[in-house]
């Protein structure tokens, strides 16, 4: 498990990277966590009161390949006008954005190693810090996820701390990508993140089938506690959708439809 990676010793003699956390270091604990319904830390993460509030949990996003100009100037207006957390566009697109998002509350977001993220790790860390050179202050990374499926945690380990260190002290989010993995799989790319420094855990990419559940989300909040984000993508096309995600345990969305989230608020 991941707990062969260099560490200190945990209370029981045996490496880990968090005492808190042993639990994930066997197929028994990750079974526990599952098993218990990934019960929330917090009733409190993802409170939302109002329009206002919910649009500061939004990444406004637009990743698609064949994304234009105009679009990511319409991108950046809107998330002007609603006052979202970040807008979230493709390495290329993060110069214009900067230079589009003239108020310093929200954040210009990119991606790396998207969507596949089977880059290898000096390529992940190049891109990141290129694109924090263009203006970029998060990042959400997609990590080795045929790595992590063979079980080698180093080298997911090492993967995300990387792109950390390169982007310090900025936000980075790591992908996942739920709809590829096991439960016991979802715990242990958790908690690896959690231990090499990222700020977020993230549910998808949104390339693949499948995005954001309750139950992935609550699982995630389980495992890193109240220590890291967690971002909900994925799927995500309406208030009503993005509210259950934030009361599960999410505390930031990353959707295309976040005017529609917006104003689909209930009166």
């Amino acid at each position: 498990m991941w707990s062969q990676l260099a560490a200190p010793k945990c209370i029981d003699g045996t490496e880990c990277l968090n005492c808190e956390y042993c639990i994930v270091k066997n197929t028994v604990g990750t079974k526990a966590i599952i098993d218990a319904g990934a019960e929330r830390v917090s009733l409190a993460l993802g409170a939302v009161t109002n329009n206002t509030d919910i649009a500061r949990l939004v990444d406004h996003t637009l990743l698609k390949p064949d994304a234009t100009e105009q679009d990511i100037r319409k991108l950046c207006e809107e998330a002007m006008k609603y006052k979202f957390a970040a807008v979230c566009v493709n390495p290329y697109w993060v110069p214009l954005a900067r230079k589009l998002i003239t108020d310093p509350k929200i954040n210009v977001c990119t991606v790396v190693g998207f969507p596949l993220g089977a880059n290898k790790t000096v390529v992940k860390a190049f891109e990141a810090e290129a694109a924090k050179k263009d203006g970029a202050n998060e990042f959400d990374m997609v990590i080795n996820i045929g790595a992590l499926k063979s079980k080698d945690y180093k080298t997911v380990f090492e993967d995300i701390k990387a792109v950390v260190e390169a982007v310090a002290p900025d936000t980075v989010k790591v992908i996942i990508e739920t709809a590829l993995l096991t439960d016991e799989e979802k715990v242990e790319a958790s908690a690896i993140a959690r231990e090499a420094g990222a700020h977020f855990v993230k549910t998808s990419t949104g390339f693949a089938k499948g995005g954001a559940t309750v139950h992935d989300i609550e699982l995630i909040r389980r495992v890193v506690g109240e220590t890291m984000g967690v971002k909900a993508s994925g799927g995500i096309k309406d208030y009503h959708t993005a509210a259950k995600m934030l009361a599960a345990g999410a505390t930031r969305i990353g959707a295309s439809a976040g005017v529609r989230i917006v104003e689909s608020k209930p009166e």
